[in-house]
């Protein structure tokens, strides 16, 4: 039986290179929409509705009275009531709630993907890395591992986020893609200390939190599992895959 393909899109500026029919699209923004998408939806948020525009973000708020957040260059975005932290969403502020959520590089991501016409869309952290391997080996379908990256450019923790998922699933796959080869390289380089190797490397996201006082945060992102549910997105709004 022929094994489904993977590839990796390193950024949002590659994607056009790939097809997304049938076609599982992994959206990654480790620092930090996608932590914070699985640890909100992880503490009990009823959904989260992302969105590419802060514009639209206050809109939405206003007319369905819910949280609104999001960040740009990796501040709270003016007009919104909350920023980008998984720590902003403990299970007692969150549970049951709506969040409306735009990013400066993750939820364009996924806008970006939907208008190529992809048919699957879950969105991947370390936080959920084993939720996200075990439905990709379940499924059975062709994969692209999506990186956010930093405003088209290429950046460590999603690359490294991408080799994480190819080291652990590739034995179900076809992986003939550089870019997924790469991503394991670094990967298993960085795995034994992911913090200090964004440190050691100077990670240009490293530099950029830990300058706002956020050295917490991405040390919480590059941890295995503490949110490990799966976010699909489904009618215009993530929320936690049922088991198949």
């Amino acid at each position: 039986m022929k094994k489904p393909s993977l590839h990796t899109a390193l950024s949002p500026a590659l994607l056009h290179l790939y097809d997304v029919n049938n076609t599982i699209v992994v959206v990654i923004d480790v620092l930090r929409a996608t932590s914070t998408i699985a640890t909100a939806l992880y503490n009990g948020a009823k959904e989260i509705i992302p969105v590419d525009s802060v514009q639209r973000c206050i809109q939405l708020g206003k007319e369905l009275e819910c949280i609104t957040a999001g960040e740009r260059d990796g501040q709270i975005a003016p007009g919104l009531q909350y920023g980008n932290s998984s720590f902003e969403y403990p299970r007692e502020f969150i549970e049951g709630k709506t969040l409306v959520l735009t990013t400066t590089n993750g939820t364009k991501l996924l806008h970006m993907a939907l208008a190529k016409g992809a048919t699957e869309i879950i969105t991947g952290a370390f936080l959920n890395l084993s939720a996200v391997c075990e439905h990709l080996i379940q499924m059975k379908k062709n994969v692209i591992l999506a990186c956010s990256g930093w405003k088209d450019r290429v950046n460590i923790e999603d690359t490294m986020l991408a080799g994480a998922v190819v080291s652990i699933v590739e034995e179900h796959f076809s992986i003939n893609c550089d870019s997924s080869r790469i991503a394991e390289t670094l990967y298993k380089k960085a795995r034994k200390d992911m913090y200090e190797f964004m440190k050691t490397n100077d990670a240009s996201h490293y530099h950029r939190l830990t300058n706002f006082g956020l050295e917490k945060d991405i040390r919480h992102c590059l941890t295995h599992d503490l949110a490990n549910v799966l976010p699909e997105y489904v009618n215009g709004k993530l929320v936690v895959q049922k088991k198949k």
